[in-house]
């Protein structure tokens, strides 16, 4: 645990009692706060106060007496409207921040020079802050690892001299961090997501820019230039005078990393030399993955790791659950969980790497269906649809790619496996890609992806890899 000392003494408000949010009221406590805790759901009121926290209704609190008010990053802070505890804040001028700013500002107090490499980006974010660990690790490096990857950053063990925090970031958690200040500091892409939380795809952008714009004096900003809002962003940064390292997987660069013939280049005033292979590493397959090896090769040349241990770190990092996962082979056909494509963009880095696909896709829609992935339907030999989404994604697929709605997974998994199995194809692959959430039928991703995976490996004849 990180004890959040920045506060000791003053009293502190924190709303959102999930992970993250009993995460910040264990810290806080742990650095001598106060903490009134709250949520919307009264069953985790009485959990936080069975945990020996003061729970509180926030309507019902003297707000000259609060010095903050800690936000989970799932509570809305702006859009579609300010949640009312944030109203309350801001009527009382109380400044609202999130879990990531209370980490930022105990490292600024204890350890200001302890390496602290922030991860963002519409789609890749979790594989990139997973290998930029992984390649640390190998390098002999103490890493602490977490963030919106998985453990609460607050949880991790406290900055200082020779351990490295690499922490993946969302927009969410951004927009809670004023002063995100990292060593380094990477943005992967933008992409249309999250409209719902930051009304606009240019606020959106805004937002994931911080992170980059904000690294410390004599830190490195990491940007993939391959869409137009991030090649902006790398612009701004370079004319502020911070240092720059565009990377680039459709073009080679005169300075920056780019990816050229399944190799990393690292280029110089113009001079290129390689750094690492990507060809033949199965859990780096796809362009997608080549950006993200690329901007993680970029950290860990930053950090002083030399181009050797680079390679042996891509080549022996086995890729991340849920996210073009092998699930498994049945003589031709390999069963690829893509859960954690939760849209279209991350959907299609998936089918961009296969050209006999059985896909399964549906859930929860987001916005714009499937009207970016048709330039993938000729790869697509059926389509297999579920939840909310199926019969609007039937809608846009009629006539173009042959399909059925098979409403539930484990009906999907059966049809699409006995279909592969039954085609004449080199490599059929049954892909679950979904484009969509997973409220619809399941809590999140990862249960999607578990049990996908489970439906897989029941499969009569099923070898998995070991």
């Amino acid at each position: 645990m990180i004890p959040v000392t920045t506060y000791a003494g003053k009293k502190v408000a924190v709303f959102g009692l999930g992970g993250s949010g009993l995460a910040s009221c264990r810290a806080l406590k742990a650095g001598g706060a106060e903490v009134v805790a709250c949520d919307d759901d009264p069953k985790k009121m009485a959990a936080a106060a069975g945990t020996g926290f003061v729970a509180a209704d926030l309507r019902h609190v003297d707000w000259s007496a609060i010095a903050a008010l800690v936000l989970a990053p799932g509570v809305p802070l702006t859009h579609p409207a300010p949640h009312w505890s944030v109203g309350l804040a801001r009527a009382a001028a109380v400044p609202v921040v999130g879990d990531i700013e209370l980490f930022c500002r105990e490292r600024r107090r204890n350890a200001p020079n302890s390496p602290f490499v922030a991860v963002t980006g519409t789609n890749g974010k979790s594989t990139t802050t997973a290998l930029i660990a992984h390649l640390l690790a190998r390098a002999g490096h103490d890493v602490q690892l977490g963030g919106n990857i998985g453990t609460d950053i607050l949880s991790l063990e406290p900055p200082r001299a020779g351990r490295i925090h690499v922490i993946e970031v969302s927009s969410y958690q951004i927009d809670l961090a004023p002063s995100l200040d990292p060593s380094v500091g990477i943005l992967l892409n933008v992409t249309e997501d999250h409209l719902d939380r930051h009304g606009t795809l240019a606020h959106y952008a805004a937002v994931k820019e911080r992170l980059v714009a904000g690294v410390q004096e004599r830190g490195t900003a990491i940007v993939g230039v391959d869409d137009n809002w991030c090649q902006a962003a790398a612009d701004r940064i370079g004319r502020a005078g911070k240092t720059i390292v565009r990377v680039s997987v459709r073009r080679p660069l005169a300075d920056g990393l780019y990816v050229e013939a399944e190799q990393i280049m690292h280029a110089a005033g113009g001079a290129a030399r390689p750094i690492a292979r990507l060809g033949q590493i199965g859990s780096l397959r796809g362009v997608h993955n080549a950006q993200n090896a690329a901007c993680a090769a970029g950290a860990a040349l930053a950090l002083g790791v030399s181009s050797a241990i680079i390679q042996e770190g891509l080549r022996s990092f086995p890729g991340l659950p849920h996210r073009m996962e092998e699930v498994g082979r049945k003589g031709r056909v390999l069963f690829i969980n893509d859960s954690k494509a939760t849209n279209a963009d991350s959907a299609a880095q998936a089918l961009a790497c296969f050209t006999d696909i059985f896909w399964i896709a549906g859930g929860k829609p987001k916005t714009g269906g499937l009207a970016s992935l048709t330039g993938f339907f000729p790869r697509m030999r059926k389509a297999y649809l579920i939840g909310e989404a199926a019969a609007a994604f039937a809608a846009e697929l009629d006539g173009r790619v042959p399909h059925v709605v098979a409403g539930t997974l484990d009906r999907a998994v059966a049809l699409a496996a006995r279909d592969a199995e039954a085609a004449s194809l080199a490599q059929p692959v049954v892909l679950l890609s979904p484009a969509c959430a997973s409220f619809d039928q399941f809590r999140n991703y990862e249960v999607r992806g578990d049990a996908f995976r489970d439906l897989v490996r029941a499969l009569p004849g099923v070898v998995t890899k070991t």
